[in-house]
């Protein structure tokens, strides 16, 4: 089959155009915004990419076009399949019918950590002999590559997949988990996100409870105890069976952490192991602990998992250090939510001790741009020393709020911007021998952490 995907450098369908292609299927496809690490990794894999939405992209005469859910109607491209006619699907869908079926799938859903706990997951299982096939929406160091249908020659019987809530495509208004039918699903954690397709807190829950629905009776849902969201999800039909994770008494999976940043897992009381690891933060224990449940459903022995994460090495983009001049180390973060934001710059906080820590922030998310949660910001930021925020003037990642205004109960320590040369001299000009520079965005953010590396060499 010859697919033809629009809006391939979505880290999901990037993804999904590697899994394609190593099906034995012909892949091609095009999207209007093309950067790394997606735009690399697909040309290293072969796979011939189009800038634009152009017409004349039709004379390809794919067997059947998948339609990611940046595509709208307007788009010059899908306007002409949808006037002459032609196959089209969603990537959640075609995901759905021609790689998880007959699969034992593993999902990770979740407001937050979906991608580390998804990496987690996949190298537990790759550790354990299972060579799992995974899609997740980040790179995991262990692995250098989002996606891969399988571990060896011989096809595994296990897909580890990154369940994402936001809706499927313009022509499929349901979260993109629905397609996925996990035999085990994490459901993580909880909270309102995605304003600009969700209207409130109740009805993400919702799709949730949608998730909970397609789980068979033999599986199993491992779930966060200390989120009362879930909680909610769960008291609204639960069919197989389920593990609950970081509460407090003896019932399922717990943890104790120590000084040095290791931490004892228990399960039912008993303790399985200790992991050691030099990932921090309090999050990242959680993450641990779910994605250790979720490999017991499938038979790794909760030691095996243990012994597996000493040797996680994170993901891309999760405090990625890029680069260290004049004593000065700059990180970049996927973060983009005022939770993930806080538990972000608090990580780098107990990390550095009274070392100063300058945050950078670009609000571009969907749910950031439209200032739903504007007011979260300057809490979110506490833990920094100076804050570099930086709203673009024009284009699709115009702020539609004043970022100055939103930031300025931290007083003197923060700044706004909305031009990135002079975001990046005034970062070089505040910066001292021993700072953290913290750059968090979820997009490219124009290069700016080599920008910055690059005036700091100079």
């Amino acid at each position: 089959m010859h697919i033809h995907i629009l809006g391939i450098c979505g880290t999901f369908m990037g993804g999904l155009a590697v899994l394609a292609k190593e099906a034995g299927h012909k892949v091609t496809g095009c999207d209007a915004n093309v950067y790394p690490p997606m735009s690399t990794q697909l040309q290293a894999q072969g796979i011939e990419l189009i800038e634009g939405f152009g017409t004349d992209q039709l004379s390809l005469q794919p067997d059947l076009y998948v339609i990611g859910n940046v595509v709208s109607r307007g788009n010059p491209l899908m306007e002409e399949i949808l006037n002459r006619g032609l196959p089209y699907t969603s990537g959640p869908q075609w995901i759905g019918e021609y790689i998880l079926r007959n699969k034992w799938v593993l999902a990770v859903a979740g407001t937050h950590g979906k991608t580390t706990t998804s990496s987690m997951l996949a190298w537990i299982l790759e550790e354990a002999g299972y060579h799992p096939g995974f899609l997740i929406g980040g790179v995991p160091m262990n692995f250098g590559i989002s996606a891969r249908l399988s571990g060896k020659a011989t096809e595994s019987n296990f897909f580890v997949i990154e369940a994402d809530e936001y809706d499927t495509a313009f022509f499929d208004k349901r979260s993109k988990f629905v397609h996925y039918r996990p035999k085990t699903a994490i459901l993580n954690n909880l909270e309102y996100d995605h304003a600009d397709i969700f209207p409130d807190l109740a009805a993400i829950e919702t799709q949730f409870h949608h998730l909970v629905r397609t789980v068979p009776r033999v599986g199993r849902l491992i779930v966060n105890g200390r989120e009362e969201s879930l909680q909610r999800v769960i008291a609204r039909g639960c069919w197989g069976e389920n593990e609950w994770f970081g509460v407090s008494g003896a019932a399922g999976w717990t943890l104790k952490e120590h000084e040095d940043g290791s931490f004892d897992v228990r399960f039912n009381g008993e303790i399985q192991g200790t992991v050691d690891w030099s990932l921090t933060g309090e999050h990242n224990r959680l993450n641990a602990l779910a994605s250790i449940a979720a490999a017991r459903h499938v038979g790794v022995p909760p030691a095996l998992a243990i012994e597996a994460l000493s040797k996680f090495e994170n993901v891309k983009r999760r405090m990625e250090v890029r680069g260290v001049v004049n004593d000065i180390t700059v990180y970049d973060d996927f973060a983009h939510h005022p939770t993930a934001i806080a538990t972000t710059v608090g990580g780098l906080r107990r990390k550095v001790g009274s070392a100063r820590i300058l945050a950078v922030l670009e609000p571009r998310s969907n749910t950031m741009k439209l200032g739903t949660m504007k007011d979260a910001l300057p809490g979110s930021l506490v833990d920094a020393d100076l804050v570099f925020g930086y709203g673009a003037k024009s284009g699709k990642d115009a702020l539609g709020w004043n970022l100055g205004e939103a930031l300025s109960p931290l007083g003197a320590k923060a700044s706004a911007y909305d031009e990135l040369n002079t975001l990046v001299q005034a970062i070089v000009n505040a910066a001292q021998p021993g700072d953290h520079i913290l750059v968090m965005s979820n997009g490219g953010f124009g290069g700016v952490h080599q920008k910055i590396l690059d005036a700091l060499a100079q």
